[in-house]
Parts: structure tokens; C-alpha cells; sequence
């Protein structure tokens, strides 16, 4: 098992707490999208791949609102929690595991959109992989269709390489929960670990660890123009309202 199934896996159980209001934030996160799209000329009557669905996120969130969704990971333990999560919002949605590297082993059909949200694609930590992911995603895109996808804004983070990221601070009715990360940087990769301090009814604290690449825009704009996309573009949060930068890569 490489790190990066290794870290989804084991957050799985957890990774709700990462947000205030996980349902909350998935019907807010459809509706961003949706509207991203709508721009695009695709409607809730398109099929749709989340090819990074972690415990879906987007992916339940875009099914509620009535789109096809398809959806993949490599973690298959995040994938049983995003079963789970579809069956409890009454959504259909088929779940497949893959690598977004080759999505070709698991999928023969073309999507109009396909999506990798929440800095999916700086788990790839070499130019090669992430050429790779850019040519298999764009593979599964119907010509006249789109790939979106959010990542950090490493071109900014480039710039001062931080070494933690700033704490979330949920209240509930139960206590409180704390989450950051700490960044160890080595060149253009950083090795993330991420805490989790839970107080909500007796303290708990989880550790998790991956590994990550800067991935700037421009590169992630050559590597897709180069797999056969006619046009890209980024959006930015003051724009969207989503809490990264999207790029929208037209096929």
C-alpha cells in the first residue's frame, strides 16, 4: 500500500470532522459546481466522473441534484464510507476503484465532466505522473466536455513555503474540534501530516501523514492542453466561493 492509500484509508472514519457541517458543505459544493458548469453549457442532465471521490463529497452533493454521478478513488476505505453516505442520502451513484492514472483499466465510456476535487492531483509527485493523470483524465472527457479540478494555490505557497497550514476550530453541541497540518518542505514536495484533536465528548488526537508536490498552473495548463483540451482556464475562490482554485479544462 503506497502512502497515499495509506493516509485515505486511515482517515476515512474521520474525515467528516475535517468539516463543520459535512453535509452542510456537500450540498454547497454541488451548487458551486453546478453553477461552474451551467457557465459551461452542462446541465443535471450530465454524466458525471468524480475520479477522486474520497468519502463523496461532490460526488453526493451532484447526485442529489439529479446529475449521473460515477465515482472512483484509490482508497478503498473511503470509498465503503462514501457507499455508506450515498445509501443514507437515498442517491445512486456507482463507486468503482481506480487510479486516476489509468482510468482506462476500469472505464471504457467518455463523461461530459469529469472532476478531481480537494488537491487530488498533487499526490502525483513527479511531472511524468502528473502527465499521465492529465492524459487518462482527459481521456474519459466526451469531446465538448469538461475536466475541473481544485489545488492549493502553490503558486502563492511557492513563494514563503509555510511550515503549517492554519487551524480549523469547529464548535458543536458537543465540545470542540481542532484540525491542522504541518508541511515539511523539501524542494517542491512537502510531506504533509495532518492532526486531528477531537474534544467533542473525551479527547482524542489522530496523526496522519502523506506526501504532496507544488503543483503550479502553468504546468498543470501545459500538461492539459498537451493530453488534447482545447481551452483552459482558472477560477479563483473570490469568483466561485469554493475554498481552492478550480481549473476548467475544456476538451
Amino acid at each position: 500500500m503506497d502512502i497515499t492509500q495509506e493516509f485515505y484509508d486511515g482517515m476515512a472514519p474521520q474525515y467528516d470532522k475535517l468539516f463543520k457541517d459535512w453535509q452542510e458543505d456537500s450540498r454547497e459544493q454541488a451548487l458551486i459546481l453546478d453553477s461552474l458548469f451551467e457557465e459551461y453549457g452542462l446541465g443535471r442532465d450530465s454524466c458525471i466522473l468524480d475520479c477522486a471521490c474520497g468519502i463523496g463529497t461532490q460526488a453526493i452533493g451532484l447526485a442529489a441534484l439529479g446529475y449521473s454521478v460515477t465515482a472512483s478513488d484509490i482508497s478503498r476505505a473511503e470509498l465503503a464510507e462514501a457507499k455508506e453516505r450515498a445509501k443514507e442520502r437515498n442517491v445512486r451513484i456507482r463507486f468503482e476503484r481506480a487510479d486516476f492514472r489509468a482510468l482506462e483499466d476500469c472505464f471504457a465510456e467518455r463523461f461530459d465532466i469529469v472532476i478531481a476535487m480537494d488537491n487530488a492531483l498533487p499526490h502525483m509527485l513527479t511531472h511524468e505522473d502528473l502527465g499521465k493523470a492529465a492524459g487518462s483524465i482527459a481521456g474519459r472527457v466526451r469531446p465538448g466536455g469538461v475536466f475541473a479540478a481544485s489545488i492549493r494555490d502553490y503558486d502563492s505557497l511557492l513563494e514563503t513555503r509555510p511550515p503549517y497550514s492554519p487551524p480549523y476550530v469547529h464548535s458543536t453541541d458537543k465540545g470542540r474540534r481542532v484540525s491542522f497540518q504541518t508541511w515539511d518542505w523539501k524542494g517542491e514536495n512537502y510531506r504533509l501530516t495532518q492532526y486531528m484533536i477531537d474534544d467533542e465528548e473525551e479527547l482524542s488526537v489522530s496523526r496522519f501523514e502523506c506526501e504532496y508536490r507544488a503543483v503550479r498552473r502553468a504546468e498543470l495548463t501545459d500538461l492539459l492542453i498537451s493530453a488534447g483540451c482545447s481551452k483552459v482556464s482558472w477560477k479563483f475562490p473570490e469568483e466561485t466561493g469554493f475554498y481552492q482554485p478550480i481549473v476548467i479544462a475544456v476538451k
